[in-house]
């Protein structure tokens, strides 16, 4: 109650709330929507709530009575705000040079946290849940060393966010590597379950759920917007793959299918571009998908790939923790780029001294971006 009587005493001394109160309310909303999405499941919300949704909650109604709006009145109504206001509406009031503003933290027909839930609850000193999956490999290149063994293990966690018991006795399953990254998965929670089954998007392989948590009917209705995925953007030909006897059946940390699993299928078009131009290069640690080319000239060059929806935080990311390259890449899939003002976002959201260092680009693009690059150092050295 204290911080709450000192913020009206500031509103009273400036007739207006604090500057920037809305936005860091928001960033608290994602990394609690984004917890409670492990911890809490959401299918119902029991008294007393867990002391971070509480907390999130007191500060919400706080906020709300600074401002004049009517507060929520329970976690299970904060957790529909958090999935109709989006970033840009008043009571937040998020910069757009750093989230877009139809940003929202609850997937509106999901009702899981968005993949920009994830991206805002990361930005931030302590990394949030992208540091949590970057933790998780560094713990496993500390325990099979930075050769084939890890890369073995990092390929087949990014290639398996869900793992069924059949898959054990299928072609390429691997006893050796599974017991090594077993400890990275865990049962089927119980809010990704629809009629004793679980639903996988054909496109992404990750966790999908229909609007009426049922399985889809068979059909165009099965393809259309009252089904998600955790991947949101995925192109579906077909209905969502039905897993039965999800008991039976192990998921990959959040943190890794959003951040690792993700944009893998990008990171494998940038290796086989690079095969194909014969361009050799070698993994990095440290980056969740990171490498660096050999004999590229006068110059270091290393190649980063990512797939988030929110360019600035992208490039405050990037800001955070800069390459000691000679010049970066940042490889995302073309979908993303070729977004009205998404290079823009990025590019406007580095500081001058990293322009010249970091540069946006595609699978598509990337080795004539690579080419270009070395003509550039060339001319320069």
């Amino acid at each position: 109650m204290r911080a709450g009587t000192a913020r009206r005493a500031r509103r009273q001394d400036t007739g207006e709330p604090p500057e920037g109160m809305g936005s860091e309310l928001f960033h608290e909303l994602a990394r609690t929507v984004a917890d409670l999405a492990e911890i809490q499941g959401l299918r119902s919300f029991a008294l007393p709530y867990p002391g971070l949704a509480q907390r999130a909650l007191d500060r919400t109604v706080m906020h709300c009575l600074d401002v004049g709006e009517t507060p929520p009145r329970s976690l299970p109504e904060l957790w529909e705000w958090c999935r109709t206001r989006p970033a840009g509406d008043p009571l937040f009031a998020v910069p757009v040079s750093l989230v877009a503003p139809g940003t929202t933290l609850v997937h509106p027909v999901g009702r899981m946290p968005t993949r920009s839930c994830l991206e805002v609850a990361s930005h931030g000193p302590d990394g949030g849940v992208a540091a949590h999956a970057r933790a998780l490999l560094g713990d496993l290149e500390a325990r099979c060393g930075m050769g084939e063994r890890y890369r073995q293990c990092r390929r087949f966690l990014a290639r398996h966010p869900v793992v069924h018991q059949q898959d054990r006795f299928g072609p390429g399953w691997s006893r050796t590597v599974w017991s090594r990254v077993k400890d990275f998965y865990g049962p089927l929670p119980e809010s990704l379950l629809v009629d004793r089954g679980f639903l996988r998007c054909p496109s992404c392989r990750l966790p999908a759920l229909s609007r009426k948590r049922a399985v889809p009917v068979p059909g165009p209705s099965a393809t259309d917007a009252d089904i998600w995925c955790e991947g949101e953007e995925c192109p579906r030909d077909g209905p969502p793959e039905l897993i039965r006897e999800p008991d039976l059946a192990w998921i990959l940390r959040r943190s890794l299918r959003t951040f690792l699993a993700l944009p893998h299928r990008t990171e494998e078009a940038v290796r086989d571009a690079l095969d194909r131009a014969g361009i050799d290069h070698e993994a990095l640690s440290g980056p969740l998908s990171a490498y660096r080319l050999r004999d590229t000239g006068p110059g270091i060059v290393d190649i980063q790939v990512y797939d988030r929806l929110q360019p600035a935080l992208l490039a405050a990311y990037l800001t955070d923790n800069a390459p000691l390259a000679d010049r970066t890449l940042v490889v995302v899939p073309d979908a993303l780029a070729g977004r009205d003002g998404y290079q823009d976002a990025f590019t406007d959201a580095l500081p001058a001294f990293l322009r010249d260092r970091l540069a946006l680009t595609t699978p598509e693009n990337l080795v004539p971006d690579l080419r270009r690059a070395r003509r550039e150092e060339w001319d320069d050295a």
